[in-house]
């Protein structure tokens, strides 16, 4: 595992095509393995992960994604589906259980539970890419994709709904394009 600031943040580029190297199931273990221990508030951890290999699989998820999106995810070895469980709640006895009452706080409120679960698996997404970039994979993060139709073909008849997707596997460098800028600290950032 190589975690320099390099892989993880200065060097790693979103990935815009791969090279075709499968991606083993003991891979994608250690990958959730090493995300599930990213902090959430109440360690809520409402994320749910879908790994979409199968050439079926595929051919749903991509009458999903727009038009422009479609390459990415034809070409990568796995696309990850990250969801959010509107009813991670449930879960807070076992998660969190120095408070009992977790739970209550969240039953009850709709509105309460889509807002953290929607910040909460986003920082889960967060980090499921820098342990993928840790175990050496290159990344894709995307949007670009109807929800809906999403929910419907993956999550049917459950609480989770998508947040986003990613492509996973070995970045071809011949697909990379020049790199695109950042906003400076005075631009982004606030010493108050």
């Amino acid at each position: 595992m190589i975690t320099t600031t390099e892989t993880l943040f200065t060097e790693a580029r979103t990935q815009n095509g791969y090279l075709p190297e499968p991606v083993s199931d003991d891979t994608l273990r250690q990958l959730y393995e090493l995300m599930k221990w990213g902090p959430t508030s109440a360690n809520s951890s409402p994320a749910r992960l879908i790994f979409v290999r199968s050439a079926q699989a595929r051919e749903r998820l991509l009458a999903c994604v727009s038009a422009g999106n479609q390459n990415k995810v034809r070409e990568a070895p796995v696309t990850m589906i990250i969801g959010m469980d509107l009813d991670f709640h449930e879960q807070l006895p076992k998660l969190f259980p120095h408070a009992p009452d977790a739970r209550s706080w969240f039953a009850g409120d709709e509105a309460r539970r889509a807002e953290t679960a929607l910040r909460n698996s986003s920082l889960q997404g967060g980090y499921l890419i820098l342990a993928a970039r840790a175990l050496g994979l290159d990344c894709g993060p995307m949007s670009g994709f109807d929800a809906a139709k999403m929910d419907a073909a993956f999550w049917p008849g459950s609480r989770v709904r998508t947040n986003f997707i990613c492509t996973l596997g070995r970045g071809n460098p011949a697909k990379l394009f020049a790199r695109s800028p950042r906003l400076g600290f005075d631009e982004a950032c606030q010493l108050v």
